[in-house]
């Protein structure tokens, strides 16, 4: 899948959001916990590590929507440290479960940053890239959800959320 228009889109957004919220500080660490704690979320919706409930799932739509919100942090943190000349979703081997897939995901966003390089950046990409396969999500619904996501998150900012 080609990363450009989802980077086009999200530099306009965090463009918007800072100039609206009169950000002049460096906010990379702040973006970092705020991936972090959208990917718990979704790992929590999922309810893939509840092995002590019976309850499923949140539905399908709810998922997609809590993962597009990590990309949305995934790609302004590529945004932060110009690594946003990434065309293509990279694909790699990586076989686990659900649960594996983000336990090994938090590792990699937390090795990223700490050292906020291209590769490490890839691997990121790779890590949520076989997330996506693990909830069944394809590239296209990715994309329409960034961009339903994306337009709500303007919004938001219009209406002081």
């Amino acid at each position: 899948m080609n990363l450009t228009t989802l980077f086009t889109m999200q530099t306009g957004l965090d463009s918007y959001i800072k100039e609206n919220q009169e950000i002049g500080s460096d906010v990379f660490k702040e973006k970092g916990l705020a991936l972090l704690v959208e990917l718990a979320e979704l790992a929590n919706e999922t309810r893939c590590f509840k092995f002590w409930s019976t309850k499923g799932p949140s539905d399908r739509s709810i998922i997609l929507e809590e993962y597009v919100d990590s990309i949305h942090f995934l790609l302004s943190l590529g945004i932060e440290k110009g690594l946003d000349s990434l065309e293509e979703w990279p694909v790699a081997e990586l076989q686990d479960d659900l649960t594996g897939l983000f336990i090994r995901t938090f590792e990699a966003i937390h090795l990223f940053l700490l050292d906020p390089e291209m590769s490490k950046y890839k691997q990121l990409w790779v890590h949520y890239g076989k997330i996506a396969d693990g909830l069944g999500f394809s590239y296209k619904e990715i994309m329409d959800a960034y961009v339903e996501k994306n337009d709500e998150n303007y919004k938001r900012q219009q209406t002081g959320y």
